[in-house]
């Protein structure tokens, strides 16, 4: 029987990375969001909202809020686009998925995972995880030995929070993951709030603000003196930029605007001109008639949000800096192997594409490392992509298939119970109260059966495992992986 080909859906709460196992080595980008348009009283679903001229008037609905999915009506929109054949042209019921999971899912939002998937799609298999989870088996901590680290830290800074995410042989330790409440939504709000205070109301301009931020945003290595810097005539400054803000008309050159002077600024072939004006209004020709255009002036605005990632006191956030939080995070590892963690970070996100945030993160964890060991930060070349090529690369293995999805006729036979059982994860953990902590040798015939009724025991009534292969279910590693006898350790890491 023929293999059935794997989704990759890593299924972020701003946007979707998706594709096909072995056919999309780089992933499909999908807004994860729905918008409607107030000029045009029109509905634009994912990727459609790239077709919208007039980006001014769009009033989004998003599937998650606080980083879980809590809208499957829209989320539902959003993958029968995906699914559909002007997007990814997939048949689900003869298609295997792969699909992303927020840290700390709740219980019954995961089992609406499933029953989506399987009652609403009908896929033929599906395997859930976290993004961190999948790191491992990528490419991220690569190095000339080719051996990936036994101990490391990944730093997910995505759209509703920042995850610092401790690893030990592939596994999420996750009673030491630690979360800030800042992400790419706190940053976006942040500037809208900065520019209409300061300059023009763009309250409800998410998309144009949000392109601000991601065409003008840098992390400021000194924020004293480029504060200080920001305060001199803006036309002979090297901070300072000015944007020019979209007017939505036909004859516009860009849906978001564009960096017309300053570092970074974009040559506009038939835009506008600068004509020398300090105000924020300038002046263009078209069609023979001058017509004002509005622009922002980008000064301390730049560095003011991705500094919140270092300092989130800023705006009263009583919550400490990534760097203080990676250090945390290591100081509760065993003594012997936080030189392997300081060595070894990790990052990925939307966010760890901002200019030197790499070399603020390093020099901030150099002041709290001990001497005698080193910082090593590893960075992708597009940090929003190490998820998806992890994927690519454990679909890839001949083991995948017959090890981690779930099957559908399987999820028919037990329900959720199995993918509890074998995704796993932190709320799976612990044990009820009423069951034992020993090994499961050693717990009555009575209880293993209320352990497998509640999904926290993989084998039903009685019975030993074989001395040769040993099966191990892990909610901490969010998969379950054979090793051999003697060999002491999981093979396929």
């Amino acid at each position: 029987m023929t293999a059935p080909p794997v989704l990759i859906l890593d299924n972020g709460a701003y946007e979707i990375k998706a594709g096909i196992s072995g056919v999309d080595w780089e992933p499909r980008i999908f807004p994860n969001s729905i918008a409607r348009s107030r000029v045009e009283k029109k509905v634009y679903v994912a990727d459609e909202i790239d077709n919208c001229r007039d980006l001014s008037g769009l009033a989004y609905r998003r599937p998650f809020e606080r980083g879980m999915l809590v809208n499957w009506d829209a989320e539902k929109v959003v993958w029968d686009r995906v699914f559909s054949p002007a997007a990814m042209n997939i048949n689900p019921s003869e298609t295997s998925l792969l699909v992303t999971e927020p840290y700390f899912n709740l219980p019954n939002i995961a089992e609406t995972y499933d029953q989506m998937v399987f009652e609403e799609w009908e896929f033929d298999s599906y395997f859930r995880c976290t993004p961190a989870a999948l790191i491992p088996y990528g490419g991220l901590f690569s190095s000339d030995t080719d051996i990936p680290p036994e101990c490391a830290i990944v730093v997910d800074i995505g759209y509703s929070f920042s995850h610092v995410i401790p690893l030990r042989d592939g596994q999420i330790i996750w009673e030491h993951v630690k979360r800030i409440d800042v992400g790419g939504k706190l940053l976006t709000n942040h500037l809208k709030h900065l520019i209409s205070f300061r300059q023009w109301n763009m309250i409800d301009q998410t998309a144009v603000v949000n392109a601000v931020r991601e065409a003008c945003g840098y992390v400021s290595m000194d924020w004293k003196g480029d504060v200080e810097v920001c305060k001199r005539n803006p036309r002979h400054n090297p901070i300072v930029q000015e944007y020019v803000l979209p007017d939505f008309s036909p004859n516009s050159n860009s849906r978001t605007g564009y960096i017309r002077s300053g570092p970074n600024a974009v040559p506009q072939e038939s835009g506008p001109q600068a004509n020398g004006n300090d105000g924020a209004k300038a002046a263009r020709k078209v069609g023979g008639t001058e017509e004002e255009e509005q622009v922002l002036w980008m000064g301390n605005e730049r560095f003011a949000g991705p500094e919140l990632l270092f300092n989130p006191s800023d705006i009263d956030l009583k919550q400490s800096g990534l760097p203080e939080t990676i250090a945390l995070v290591i100081s509760m590892m065993p003594a012997e192997l936080q030189g392997m963690y300081w060595a070894h970070i990790g990052v990925f996100g939307g966010l760890g594409n901002i200019p030197d945030f790499g070399e603020r993160l390093e020099r901030d964890l150099r002041a709290l490392c001990p001497t005698n060991y080193e910082v090593g930060i590893f960075e992708a070349f597009d940090p929003a992509y190490p998820p998806y090529e992890s994927a690519l690369s454990l679909t890839s293995s001949e083991v995948y298939l017959p090890t981690y999805p779930v099957t559908r006729a399987e999820y028919l036979e037990h329900g959720s119970s199995i993918c509890r059982r074998r995704f796993g994860g932190p709320s799976y953990n612990v044990n009820p109260p009423g069951f034992n902590n020993g090994d499961a040798g050693d717990i009555s015939d009575d209880e293993r059966e209320r352990r497998y009724a509640m999904g926290l025991e993989s084998k039903k009534g009685k019975g030993k495992r074989k001395a040769e292969e040993e099966e191990v279910t892990s909610g901490n590693w969010g998969g379950r992986r054979r090793r051999a006898a003697g060999l002491g350790g999981a093979m396929g890491m």
